[in-house]
């Protein structure tokens, strides 16, 4: 099994996760949902927003919603967020599109981002986030990835 930052960071926290690998063309959700027989409200994206007061952030919302920047923004208590640039990822999280995981991303001398996950998370026993390359997904218990990255439980998505 490949070794990643983000499955080093689960092992080093002690959590339990399954990986699971399959041949990615698109980095798309609807190509990684097919791939690995998930839901698409179960397989979970990882976007980079920065924000007005807070600077980068990152939201964790379903593949098959948009997030939406005003609720972000409300939840981090910030005037206005935007979408970083995906040329931006790997200077500002060490992973690329298609592959960019919450999990052991290093910010000078702090671990991570502040990270926002929309609170359908929490309806399920496990969900499926990127571990660190496209094409290989972590699926985890929603509450042990809330705790491990301090995340902030909120709704993201327009209904």
């Amino acid at each position: 099994m490949k070794r990643t930052k983000a499955l080093d960071a689960l092992a080093a926290a002690g959590i339990a996760h399954e990986t699971r690998e399959f041949a990615a063309h698109e980095f798309t959700v609807d190509e990684t949902a097919e791939a690995l027989g998930l839901p698409l409200d179960q397989l979970f994206k990882t976007l980079v927003v920065r924000g007005e007061r807070r600077g980068v952030m990152l939201a964790l919302v379903p593949g098959h919603h948009e997030l939406s920047l005003r609720k972000i923004a409300q939840a981090a208590g910030d005037k206005r967020v935007e979408m970083v640039d995906v040329s931006e990822l790997p200077r500002l999280t060490g992973y690329l599109k298609g592959g960019c995981s919450p999990l052991g991303i290093k910010v000078g001398t702090r671990t991570g981002y502040p990270t926002f996950i929309d609170r359908s998370a929490f309806g399920h026993a496990r969900i499926s986030i990127s571990a660190g390359l496209r094409g290989l997904q972590v699926l985890l218990d929603p509450r042990d990835l809330a705790r491990l990255t301090n995340a902030t439980e909120a709704d993201l998505i327009d209904a």
